[in-house]
């Protein structure tokens, strides 16, 4: 069975919440598939982002594209609510010059219906996020 990138907003991800706005650059961008277009945050640290998914899935695989991201915590729920989160990993990342920081993450396989991104520190003051990927397979009702 081929996995699936359930952070798509064509698989039914949706964001629920986002703790910065910016109308050029909205939050929406990090489920569009597109390296292109990004969330961009506006100067305060930690921010967050929480993706919500269509129903309970597999996760095998998460991974980020982003720019000026010091330290990010993952962490999961599988509630009907974005409540309840779990630490999946915290992890400092790189910093790349004029490129952006592609990290996968090595985690177990676990079940979520939320995933909760959390940028507790970054290299500059703004820092921009271009696509999430969870990688996995739905779980049976």
């Amino acid at each position: 069975m081929r996995a699936t990138d359930w952070c798509l907003s064509s698989a039914g991800a949706a964001l629920v919440l986002a703790t910065s706005s910016d109308e050029q650059h909205p939050a929406e961008s990090v489920v569009d598939g597109s390296s292109e277009t990004f969330w961009t945050t506006t100067g305060m640290f930690p921010q967050e982002f929480i993706i919500g998914f269509p129903k309970c899935v597999k996760i095998s695989k998460v991974a980020i594209q982003s720019y000026l991201v010091r330290t990010l915590r993952i962490e999961r729920s599988s509630s009907e609510d974005p409540v309840g989160f779990e630490e999946c990993i915290e992890k400092d990342l790189e910093r790349t010059e004029g490129q952006l920081q592609k990290e996968e993450f090595p985690l177990p396989e676990f079940q979520a219906t939320y995933l909760r991104f959390i940028i507790k520190s970054a290299f500059d003051h703004f820092v921009s996020v271009h696509r999430v990927i969870a990688e996995g397979a739905a779980e049976n009702p």
